[in-house]
């Protein structure tokens, strides 16, 4: 029997729902989730596998015009998912419609690879709006597949998935049939906390937040993190601390439930903030976080 496997890179602009279409696809929370734009900053991999398939998602920022280096190397990853996959999902939602998308109409209709435009967040709208949507995505990328859907409630993700293997290249696995991901425990404990702050703090502050997991000590009971927050100011520091530590200690508490979900074990949390000024702007600083895309 033949084995089929592929690159399914999923892109479109902020807050349309990937992060939330691939969690759904995989049936784990990798990506996290906010209903803040720029939450997702890296390219997160994905794994499924079958007996005879391996679907490799990817995860990517949301296209942006990029305002300072952070968002310059975050729109990186998120170019780097055109010319690497095998399969392009563009995820698109009710309010994004075919006369903003600009030039991405002309990089969507350059595509030489299997592309579904996925219209999101149909459950928000109603069947006149969302036919239109189809007719306008339809005639402005005329070789897509239009496929309307709801990864909040799962709907239509069956049938993305069954055209997902029609499309898939034979290919032999490209990582191991045992793993989920390509990213580190590490990675997904700063993930969680930097979730935790995305939704427990307003304006710059989230934005300004790096978490760098210093110490994981995992036993055969107990996972022991220390973990480095990192601000670009002293006045965020005093926020993101709050009065005597709780603010802190409110994420902290939050994240450490998470953490246990994921880890399926007990987790000893600790937390400490740091600043690092203006490090969204400095290359060197990006670069030991992690923000190094090819």
């Amino acid at each position: 029997m033949s084995h089929k496997a592929g690159f399914v890179n999923i892109i479109g602009k902020p807050n349309v729902g990937k992060s939330t279409l691939m969690n759904a696809m995989i049936g784990k929370n990798l990506s996290i989730i906010t209903s803040k734009a720029q939450t997702t900053r890296h390219r997160i991999l994905g794994i499924v596998n079958g007996k005879d398939f391996q679907v490799v998602y990817s995860d990517t920022p949301g296209l942006i015009s990029p305002g300072y280096k952070l968002q310059e190397y975050m729109l990186k990853f998120a170019r780097s998912a055109f010319t690497d996959a095998d399969i392009i999902l563009y995820v698109a939602d009710i309010e994004d419609s075919t006369e903003n998308a600009g030039e991405m109409i002309d990089q969507l209709n350059q595509l030489k690879i299997p592309l579904l435009i996925l219209i999101n967040k149909i459950d928000l709208s109603n069947e006149g709006q969302v036919s239109t949507l189809i007719n306008d995505w339809q005639t402005a990328v005329p070789d897509a597949t239009i496929i309307p859907i709801s990864a909040l409630e799962k709907f239509n993700l069956e049938k993305i998935f069954m055209l997902i293997l029609e499309s898939l290249p034979e290919s032999p696995p490209f990582y191991p049939k045992d793993e989920l991901t390509d990213k580190s425990e590490r990675f997904f404990v700063s993930e969680i906390i930097r979730e935790k702050i995305l939704m427990n703090y307003q304006q710059e502050v989230p934005y300004a937040v790096e978490v760098e997991v210093e110490s994981f000590k995992e036993s055969d009971k107990i996972i022991n993190i220390r973990c480095i927050i990192y601000v670009e100011r002293e006045s965020q520091k005093g926020i993101l601390i709050g009065n005597q530590g709780q603010a802190l200690k409110k994420v902290g508490s939050k994240a450490r439930v998470d953490m246990e979900k994921f880890f399926e074990k007990k987790i000893f949390l600790e937390m400490y903030v740091k600043v690092k000024k203006d490090w969204r702007n400095d290359d060197r600083i990006l670069r030991q976080f992690g923000y190094n895309p090819k």
